[in-house]
């Protein structure tokens, strides 16, 4: 159902003001960050749009356009403003996207299915035996950081695809995707150590 504006009955193209008469919107907290930006829910989004629409919302909202009206209004801009940069940070990444969705469609959150299998911790292990042990530029370290690479990347296809199209709400399927999103997490963690290892002189 399309959103009015409630000053001029206009469509909205965001539910934070109005494009046709400029007025701030009282919103919930927890609005969905696809309808903020004025976009589908997807995994697929169009950065360029994505930037686009933050550009062009921003400007309805920014709280340097409303300093000289103070008090409840300027409190509004602020507050918009900040949902609308909040939306931007989620549709923007894709793994705050698949993240954000998975819960949307009524999937479990990350510490609902926080538990990972056996066969992948015993892998996390030996990571982290070879992050103990081995120094920074070292050939183990290179030959982990290109195996890591390579399993964030696979994983990451298998969160895209797997929400492309989207599933149903409270689908099996939102269950697999939330275990690939904690083991793209763990890869994360373990290529943030390397990025970070000091090298020996």
């Amino acid at each position: 159902m399309e959103r009015k504006c409630p000053s001029c009955g206009a469509g909205l193209e965001t539910p934070l003001a109005c494009s046709a008469c400029g007025v701030l919107i009282e919103t919930d907290d927890a609005e969905n960050p696809f309808e903020v930006l004025g976009l589908e829910p997807s995994i697929d989004i169009d950065p360029a749009e994505a930037r686009k629409r933050l550009r062009r919302f921003t400007r309805l909202v920014h709280p340097d356009f409303f300093a000289t009206e103070g008090g409840e209004q300027l409190a509004r801009a602020e507050r918009n403003n900040a949902l609308l940069n909040h939306a931007y940070d989620v549709v923007s990444d894709e793994l705050r996207r698949a993240d954000w969705i998975v819960r949307h469609l009524g999937g479990p959150t990350q510490e609902d299915l926080g538990a990972m299998p056996q066969e992948f911790l015993m892998d996390v292990m030996e990571w982290n035996e070879v992050l103990d042990e081995a120094s920074a530029g070292s050939p183990e370290i290179g030959t982990l950081e290109a195996d890591l690479c390579a399993h964030r990347e696979s994983v990451r296809r298998k969160i895209h695809e797997a929400l492309d199209p989207l599933p149903a709400s409270n689908s099996e399927a939102l269950a697999d995707v939330r275990r690939s999103l904690n083991a793209y997490r763990y890869i994360d963690r373990a290529l943030s150590r390397i990025a970070q290892m000091p090298y020996s002189l």
